[in-house]
């Protein structure tokens, strides 16, 4: 039976097609341009031997400034950003904070966790989802949240994406999390328009909470 990747396998896996891709776009500008290896390696201050073993890919990682700095010297720009992906790694506390939300769910309704979402390809998923009779939203937990701005912006993309009837957005009940939504409700509050508590005790009755959520435990 297949397993689950863990997401440092993935990030691995990733890494390395991403390095095979510079790697040989390198060279075919480092010929294009009529450069040797000695020329390039003695440009960004490495040996000949160790241009070559790049250029065979037998090197295991390249710092991303030296790689920038060898695309650099064949005439290419190095671009590089992070996007939303595959789930990030979990703590207990977060697992805690998915446990005390499920528990005040009716027992009619369905509860998943790690939830793909339905695109193909697509390696996000939903931390949880609800279902009832005709709808189901996507759970996502944050047990820190920094950047409010970022948060609404990457639930909008799931639920876009997601195929749900909206969102519910779980934090655990601290002082960090209230400091947070105080200065937060104005990008916060047309996200999420149902108030926490209503939508608590319209699930824990086996209802639809009537959109996007954001509760507090």
């Amino acid at each position: 039976m297949a397993t689950k990747q863990r997401p440092a396998a993935i990030g691995a896996a990733r890494g390395r097609r991403i390095l095979g891709d510079l790697v040989a776009e390198a060279r075919t500008a480092r010929l294009d341009r009529g450069l040797s290896l000695r020329d390039v390696g003695r440009a960004v201050g490495i040996s000949q031997p160790s241009m070559t073993r790049f250029e065979h890919r037998l090197v295991e990682d390249v710092g991303i400034i030296r790689m920038a700095q060898i695309l650099s010297v064949v005439g290419l720009e190095l671009s590089a950003r992070a996007y939303p992906g595959g789930q990030p790694l979990r703590d207990a506390g977060h697992v805690r904070l998915l446990s005390r939300f499920r528990a005040h769910l009716h027992q009619s309704l369905a509860w998943a966790t790690e939830v793909p979402l339905p695109a193909a390809g697509d390696l996000r998923a939903w931390d949880g989802m609800v279902r009832g009779p005709t709808w189901r939203y996507g759970t996502e937990a944050e047990t820190h949240p920094t950047d409010a701005q970022a948060l609404a912006r990457r639930t909008e993309l799931k639920q876009r994406d997601g195929q749900v009837d909206g969102v519910l957005l779980v934090l655990p009940d601290t002082r960090h999390v209230r400091l947070f939504l105080a200065a937060a409700k104005d990008v916060l509050l047309p996200a999420f328009p149902v108030p926490g508590r209503r939508s608590l005790e319209l699930l824990g009755a086996g209802i639809d909470p009537g959109g996007n959520s954001v509760i507090v435990l």
